[in-house]
Parts: structure tokens; sequence; C-alpha cells
């Protein structure tokens, strides 16, 4: 199969190109415009293998789009590429919109040109997979049921609204032209190569350099935490497997406070690399709350675990440790992010 993916240098994107590469038969175009949070470094490993290309080009540039389907005929495309921070949507909520949803539909009118001209057989067989988040149902209270495929959307933020808008677009193109679309919702990802604004590396780094450790509110947020590498297997299968009109809720079962992922990480971080000023838990600072901070997001995965034989595989304490350990390996790759794009200041503060 030949995956055309979109946003393969990111977080999430780049650990479906390593999954790819590595542990399939596939071959991946990976179409990514180089952003600030994208880094070539997350797909180095799988640069030179003849089954991988990376091609710079924006989902807003529809030239660029039409010519990269022509050119490489892909069999299934996965649309990752998103703005996806909600704190910058806070912001800064514009480039939002211009990519999550004009990006998606400029991205959907050249799959539907490109499909439109496939033989009965490839038509059948072609895949436009959606990757989305769970936060574009709006939040739970404490005593709530989790998420599905069929909880109403509620979006809260600028960014949960711009990925409802996202997914509407591609589940419209499915019903209207036909074209075979389905979308997955996930949970909060978390892992290596995650860019230091997110609250599991920012929290890791911070500790790591001794610095305070702020957490929203009273830390008492609820967020279902699934290791990126489990979601790249459960998006592989799905893009595999997905049917079209379909949606998978992915989720890892994983729920925690904000506060118990910090002090986890803390914990990690004080056995495996011991601070001679003592815990690193006295470094935590609650900060004023961002506005609009959705409560709880919990999935129920049921249906995505049987439709695509797929658990996760990691529970949070073994992710956070393989995480928490990767970062101490790593540092110069968070220390050059540091020094050059993003030193760890608060973000969407905007009221």
């Amino acid at each position: 199969m030949r995956v055309l993916l979109t946003g393969g240098c990111g977080f999430i994107g780049s650990a479906v190109v390593r999954h790819l590469v590595h542990k399939t038969e596939h071959s991946v175009i990976n179409v990514d415009c180089m952003t600030y949070a994208a880094s070539p470094d997350a797909v180095a490993e799988v640069a030179s293998s003849d089954r991988y290309l990376h091609v710079p080009a924006s989902i807003l540039d529809a030239a660029a789009m039409k010519h990269l389907f022509e050119t490489h005929k892909p069999d299934a495309v996965m649309h990752l590429a998103a703005e996806s921070h909600v704190d910058r949507s806070i912001d800064g909520p514009g480039v939002f919109m211009q990519t999550n949803v004009i990006g998606t539909y400029t991205l959907l009118e050249a799959a539907h040109a490109y499909w439109k001209g496939l033989d009965n057989a490839r038509q059948k067989a072609f895949r436009f997979h959606h990757i989305s988040t769970d936060e574009v149902f709006g939040h739970l209270d404490v005593n709530d049921p989790p998420f599905t495929e069929t909880t109403p959307y509620d979006p809260r933020s600028p960014y949960s609204a711009s990925k409802a808008a996202s997914d509407h677009l591609v589940r419209a193109w499915y019903h209207t032209y036909g074209l075979p679309t389905f979308v997955t919702n996930t949970t909060n990802n978390y892992g290596i190569w995650h860019f230091p604004e997110k609250l599991v590396p920012l929290v890791t780094i911070n500790a790591i350099e001794g610095k305070e450790l702020p957490v929203y509110g009273k830390g008492e947020n609820i967020r279902d935490w699934l290791f990126v590498e489990d979601h790249a297997e459960a998006l592989v299968k799905a893009v595999e497997h997905g049917q079209p009109g379909e949606t998978y809720a992915i989720g890892a079962r994983q729920p925690r406070m904000n506060l118990q992922v910090v002090k986890t990480i803390c914990a990690v971080l004080d056995e495996l690399v011991p601070d001679p000023k003592g815990p690193r838990e006295r470094l935590i600072r609650f900060v004023t709350d961002r506005p609009g901070h959705d409560f709880r997001y919990e999935i129920d995965p049921s249906h995505a675990e049987q439709a695509l034989d797929w658990k996760a595989r990691h529970d949070f304490e073994t992710g956070i440790r393989r995480t928490v350990q990767w970062y101490l390996d790593n540092r110069a790759w968070w220390e050059g992010i540091r020094a050059q794009r993003y030193t760890g200041q608060r973000l969407g503060t905007q009221a």
C-alpha cells in the first residue's frame, strides 16, 4: 500500500511513519511543510528507506496537493497535519482555522478528484483516514460515561472547534460524493519526540532542569492518556481495515488527573536521577487556569478494540517511564528547541 501521510514530521505523525517503515511493508509519502513543531530528527531513522519520501508541501496549496496525488498515486491518505495546541489556539485562532479547516478541505478536494479517476477496484480499496481528537466532544463531569463514537459534538476551544469542523467536512465528502473516508478520534497522546509545549514533555524537561512545574488550577482536570506508539499501531490498523463512513474512538483506558501525571513524572525522575535538593514535587506551582479549560476527557475504546483487533500495550506508568528515560537520553534535541524555538513560556492566557 502507498500511503500519503500529512504531518509526518510531527509528534503523532512521525510515530506513524516509523511504524509504517519498521513494522509493515507499506510505503509512505510524508507531506509536511515543517512548521515550528515539526522535527526531521523524529523520522531520521527511516529517512534512508526506499519506502519513505518526505515532500515539503503545505496542505493549503491546492496545486501541490493535486500534483502529489497525480505523481505518487496513493492507495490511502492518512491526514494528521494539524495545529493542535489548545493554548496556542487561544492566542491565535486564525492559523488553526486555516490549517485544520481549509487545509482539510483542500486535501479532500484533491483526494476526491484523484479518486474519481481510479478504476472500480482501486476506488473501492481507497481510504481517506482523518485523524482527530476527543476534544470535539466537549467535556465530561466526574460521573459521566466516557465518550464513544456516538457522543454529540460540543467543542469548547478554537482548536477543538476547528477539528470538529474538519471532521464534519470529511464525513460530508463521504455522504455527498462517496469518497471512502472515515474518522478516528483519540485521547491525549504522550511519548517520545513530543514538542516541549505540551504537559508531559514540559513538566519532564522543567523537572530535569530544576525549574518550576506549572499546573493549571488545582491540577484536578482529567485526561485519558495514550502512549504515542500504541496510537500509531492503532492508526495503521485503521487505515488497513477501517470501513468508509465509520468512526473509531481510540483510547488506552488510562485516565489520570493532571496533578497525578506531574507527580508520576517527578517520582520517576527522582528514582532515575535523584536531585540533591530534594524530591521534585517541591517544584510544583499551581497557576491560573486557562480560559475554557475542559474538566475531563475519557474514551471508551471498545468498538475500536474489537473492529481493529487492537489494544494499547502500555499502561500509564510504563509509558511515562519510557518517556522520561527518552528525554534524559535525548537532551540535545530538546535543548536545541529550548534555545531556538520555545523556551517554556506560558501560552493561552488571553481571556
